[in-house]
């Protein structure tokens, strides 16, 4: 039986010539600044997303953390979405590793924070407050279903933080994804951004790792800050080799993403019980919500029957199309959905 996977994007396996060219990669010590191979990944992510500097690290966890302990101190405030990665899925990292306080802005369905309340978290010089250093956005947006933020959206939020003087991280973990559904460069959405971070071992398709991306002296400080969590790799080349395929060859490809979760979104809301509007789906990742039984039970019906979804809490699974899914894929996917709900 074979399985289809669509858990996460995570999920998706190296290419062929991605694998040929971690055996063929040129290498050196990454930490004294001597693997060729990381050089150049950093340079063309740099390139890419319009920023001077790059950082390789392990992944947008990584990432994420070493932004915040590069642009925070000990007791700051970082100002983000309450269904944002950073506040929900990295571990508490940004309390018990870099030692800044999370307040929360509400996110609306569509991945973005309201003006307004963004506004009502930066509260001012009062001595009883922590500082607000930072403002933390995402795009696309994991838990608001692969939601796309535009240029114009990200801009009107950075400008609250820069009017009280705060930075802007954008944790663009799947930024490629979203560069692809509006029809724009990456750099395009990352200019608003003080630094921002994306993955290679999403859509890209690669294996491991991610790139933290800024200015000069921010990456200089971040490298630093890399090292003190363990991320110094030594010969890493053999992880980069295929972020310089992923980026020359499979950013385009994305868009076969896109299309077939817009076809498994629109297969899953002519199913009885399932909740979804395919107007929605802009990138790669379809949420449903489950009525008539729960969604835990459902996904574990769909696992016995070859299709691996993921719960996301309440009523809601997540489906996230990638690399090595088909469009036959999908409408096997529709299938055993459809085998699974109570009739």
């Amino acid at each position: 039986m074979r399985i289809i996977d669509l858990r996460s994007d995570t999920v998706s396996l190296p290419t062929p010539q991605m694998r040929r060219a971690m055996a063929e990669a040129e290498l050196g010590d990454d930490v004294f600044g001597e693997d060729p191979t990381v050089n150049r990944l950093e340079q063309l992510a740099a390139q890419m997303l319009g920023k001077e500097a790059a950082l390789f690290t392990a992944s947008g966890t990584m990432s994420n953390l070493v932004a915040l302990l590069t642009f925070c101190g000990r007791g700051d405030e970082v100002v983000l979405g309450n269904e944002s990665h950073i506040f929900n899925n990295e571990v508490g990292g940004a309390a018990a590793l870099a030692g800044v306080q999370l307040r929360t802005a509400p996110n609306t369905p569509d991945g973005k924070l309201p003006l307004q309340a963004v506004e009502a978290c930066f509260r001012g010089p009062n001595i009883h407050f922590p500082p607000v250093r930072l403002l933390c956005l995402e795009n696309t947006h994991n838990r608001c279903g692969g939601a796309v933020l535009s240029a114009q959206d990200m801009g009107a939020m950075a400008a609250v933080a820069r009017r009280h003087e705060a930075a802007v991280y954008l944790d663009g973990a799947r930024i490629f994804n979203a560069a692809v559904a509006l029809g724009c460069e990456a750099r395009d959405l990352a200019r608003e951004a003080d630094a921002v971070s994306f993955c290679l071992s999403k859509g890209l398709a690669c294996p491991a790792g991610a790139l933290l991306c800024g200015s000069q002296d921010f990456i200089a400080r971040a490298r630093k800050n890399r090292k003190m969590v363990g991320g110094g790799m030594r010969q890493a080349g053999v992880l980069a080799a295929p972020g310089i395929v992923a980026l020359e060859t499979m950013v385009a490809r994305l868009t076969e993403d896109h299309d077939n979760a817009r076809l498994l979104a629109q297969g899953l809301c002519d199913l009885p019980g399932l909740e979804i509007d395919p107007r929605t789906v802009r990138s790669n990742i379809v949420a449903v919500t489950v009525n008539g039984l729960p969604a835990p039970e459902l996904q574990q019906r769909l696992e016995e029957r070859g299709l691996r979804a993921s719960f996301m809490g309440g009523p809601r699974l997540r489906f996230v199309t990638h690399y090595g899914i088909w469009r036959d894929d999908i409408e096997r996917a529709l299938e055993i959905v459809w085998e699974c709900l109570p009739k």
